[in-house]
C-alpha cells in the first residue's frame, strides 16, 4: 500500500518492508502449530514478529534520531526473541525448516544494526 503525497515514510524503508514480509511468513508457518499452542508459543511468536515492523514504524514517526534509535533497539530485541522462539518451535518439531525465515530475520537484524549506527546509536552518541 502506497500512501500518496507522503515522502520519507516508514513504508519507504526497505527494512520495514522486509519486516512485513517476515510477519506474513511467520503467520503462515504458525498456522500449522498444534492447537494447544494457540495461547502459548503461537501467540508469543506472532506478538514479537508484529513488534518488529511496528517499532520501526513508530520510531520513524518520531521527531528525533534518538527516539528512532530507541525503537530500532526494541525491534532488534524482538528479532532476538523471535529467533529464539523459532528455534524452540523447530526443536519441538512444530516447524520442519526454519532456514529461510531465520535467514530473513538475520538480514533484518543487520539492516537495523546499520540504521542504529547511522543514526548515532552506537559509541555513546
Amino acid at each position: 500500500m502506497k500512501v500518496e503525497g507522503r515522502r520519507n515514510s516508514y513504508r519507504d524503508l526497505i527494512v520495514w518492508q522486509k519486516a512485513m514480509q517476515l510477519c506474513k511468513d511467520v503467520y503462515l508457518i504458525t498456522k500449522n502449530f498444534p492447537k494447544e499452542e494457540i495461547y502459548g508459543l503461537t501467540s508469543q511468536i506472532r506478538r514479537c514478529v508484529v513488534s518488529i515492523p511496528s517499532n520501526i514504524a513508530e520510531g520513524k514517526g518520531r521527531n528525533s534520531d534518538k527516539d528512532f534509535v530507541r525503537f530500532l533497539q526494541i525491534a532488534l530485541g524482538s528479532i532476538y526473541e523471535l529467533q529464539t522462539q523459532l528455534e524452540l518451535a523447530f526443536e519441538l518439531n512444530y516447524i520442519n525448516d526454519i532456514e529461510n525465515i531465520v535467514s530473513l530475520s538475520i538480514e533484518i537484524e543487520k539492516m537495523i544494526n546499520t540504521l542504529i549506527t547511522k543514526k548515532g546509536g552506537r559509541n555513546g552518541k
